[in-house]
């Protein structure tokens, strides 16, 4: 009994690489990709007909046509294949319309039958609208290469028009990314989106920018559910509940935490400043650090860098994890989490009658015990409201509406 060919993915298919001589590789069904020496990759399907093998029928280039597509086709071919017809003719005539793909509408739904296959409901959601509502209308029939920066700065114009300046940047981002794509697959030889300035289409003060609840929520799932190291995501999501420096963080030992008392000593002199800065942990950062503490891999530092443990990870390796997940949140910088924590924090704290001062949570230690038990409470309160978010966020994507 012949083997059965184990279904591809598309990131294997990105993975092949050109041999000395070319090869297939098969999908089932007949379904099978050709990779050349040059490194193109063909669909084509492999069929018997009369009891005769015949030469494989080509359905068209990968760069063109996405898996699912190619899979449906191989299914139309297996059915004529069937019924003793020969799917030759057939394909060629389909290969004549895929030609079409040079035109951006056709690109766009290559784009997002492949690349969104893997991204949440909302994210696809959202990727789509820009394109249905905005982008494709505009120069949905113009070829790939024709498009030109003038043209995506029209479409940004038109949408601010409407009073929507954070749309008119989050379409500038979605063809940009669509661009990105193509010129991956090889189906551009440009990046128009890439030329136009974020800050020509719409300015947004990053001193004042605060993550709303939906947003803290849906980063650290996101954070939550990526591929970057334990210890980074447990690093970003204590930056949230802690509100401390991302470079008080990243440098922190082991000996500065009382994990029993739930304190947090920051020395003066890693401060440079005249006295040492306490800060009050929430039950959900305590668990975080003992799972770090029992993972240790230094016995200095929290977050020891991974080319030895007599240093820590560097400032930028946080920016870097968080930039490599490509969040889509419009204007959003690592010090925004701070920014937001004390926000959202100081809402808190009003909610409590705190006294001035009260709700810059995880600043110096307060002399009077009534006062640092108000500014456990009030921590712990903005803790217990993140995990609400992040709850939240996950039944979102698990249940989507």
């Amino acid at each position: 009994m012949p083997r059965l060919a184990v279904p591809l993915t598309e990131s294997q298919i990105r993975a092949l690489e050109p041999r000395a001589t070319r090869y297939c590789v098969a999908d089932g069904n007949g379904l099978v990709i050709e990779v050349m020496t040059t490194g193109t990759k063909v669909w084509r399907f492999r069929y018997t007909l009369n009891g005769r093998r015949q030469p494989l029928a080509t359905i068209g280039d990968y760069r063109m046509i996405s898996l699912r597509v190619a899979r449906a086709k191989a299914q139309k071919y297996a059915e004529m294949v069937a019924q003793g017809i020969s799917p030759v003719a057939t394909a060629r005539r389909d290969r004549g319309a895929e030609s079409k793909a040079d035109v951006l509408r056709e690109a766009a739904d290559l784009y997002l039958a492949t690349a969104m296959a893997g991204k949440s409901a909302e994210y696809r959601r959202t990727t789509r609208r820009a394109l249905d509502k905005d982008v494709l209308p505009a120069i949905g029939g113009k070829p790939i290469n024709a498009v030109t920066a003038d043209d995506i700065v029209e479409i940004c114009e038109r949408i601010k028009s409407r009073g929507s300046p954070k749309m008119a940047l989050h379409t500038r981002n979605v063809v940009k990314r669509l661009y990105a794509y193509l010129m991956a697959r090889q189906l551009a030889t440009g990046n128009p989106a890439e030329v136009v300035a974020a800050r020509s289409i719409a300015t947004f003060d990053s001193r004042t920018r605060v993550l709303s609840g939906a947003e803290i929520g849906s980063m650290l799932r996101a954070i939550d559910a990526s591929s970057i190291r334990r210890p980074l995501k447990l690093a970003l999501h204590l930056l949230v509940l802690t509100m401390v420096r991302k470079s008080d963080l990243v440098e922190s030992t082991w000996a500065e935490f009382d994990l029993d008392n739930a304190l947090w000593t920051i020395p003066a002199a890693r401060l440079n400043r005249g006295r040492d800065r306490v800060v009050y942990l929430p039950h959900q950062a305590v668990s975080m650090l003992r799972e770090l503490h029992r993972a240790k891999a230094s016995r200095k530092f929290v977050f020891p860098s991974v080319r030895g443990d007599d240093r820590p990870i560097a400032k930028s390796t946080l920016n870097q994890a968080v930039k490599a997940l490509g969040l889509d949140v419009e204007h959003f910088v690592l010090h925004d989490f701070r920014r937001t924590a004390l926000t959202h924090a100081r809402e808190l704290a009003q909610g409590e009658d705190a006294p001035d001062g009260v709700c810059a949570l995880g600043a110096d230690a307060l002399s009077h015990e009534d006062k640092a038990a108000q500014q456990r409470r009030i921590l712990q309160g903005w803790s217990d409201f993140v995990d609400q978010q992040l709850d939240t966020a996950r039944r979102t994507v698990t249940h989507p509406a």
